[in-house]
């Protein structure tokens, strides 16, 4: 298939919960063909300490994270993005600075787990967790790779859409 490294860029407001656990997600499933990150648009400055505990109780253990914004994948020397997914509905609404390289860009609605009592926190997480791993797995699989239609909308090879949204293409090249 491709020998190309795609860069997937994960927003959400504050980048302390759900945008760190698909940047941990994808880096641990994307192997050699992603390379994840995240961001947000008033960064939080602090990962949510419920994020790492599922990642690790999945296995994948993300020491290394930090909450960002958004400014940084916006600057000149900023890797190039081919993906920009939103997975909190706040930053799908907000103005988005111009990426570098036009990417195509998504929105994967996800509920916010740190939004939830204390006493729920453990179980939020753990559903939160399970869509995005399940969105990404679909998104990453090699067998279920996009192709785009005559509109500009990238679908998998077989027409459908297993991630259960639209993305949307403003440029991209293989």
């Amino acid at each position: 298939m491709q020998n190309r490294v795609f860069n997937v860029l994960f927003l959400c407001t504050g980048n302390s919960a759900r945008s760190i656990m698909a940047e941990g997600i994808l880096s641990a499933l994307g192997h050699d063909r992603f390379h994840a990150y995240s961001a947000g648009s008033m960064p939080t400055g602090v990962v949510n300490p419920y994020a790492l505990k599922q990642l690790e109780k999945e296995g994948m253990s993300f020491e290394n994270s930090r909450s960002k914004s958004w400014e940084e994948f916006a600057q000149p020397d900023a890797p190039k993005l081919d993906f920009v997914i939103t997975v909190c509905d706040n930053a799908a609404n907000e103005v988005c600075p111009a990426w570098i390289g036009q990417p195509i860009t998504a929105h994967w609605g996800v509920f916010d787990p740190a939004a939830v009592a204390e006493e729920e926190k453990n179980i939020a997480f753990a559903k939160a967790f399970a869509v995005l791993h399940r969105r990404i797995s679909l998104f990453g699989d090699e067998t279920n790779w996009w192709v785009f239609n005559d509109k500009g909308n990238i679908h998998t090879e077989t027409g459908g859409d297993p991630i259960g949204m639209e993305i949307r293409a403003q440029a991209f090249a293989f």
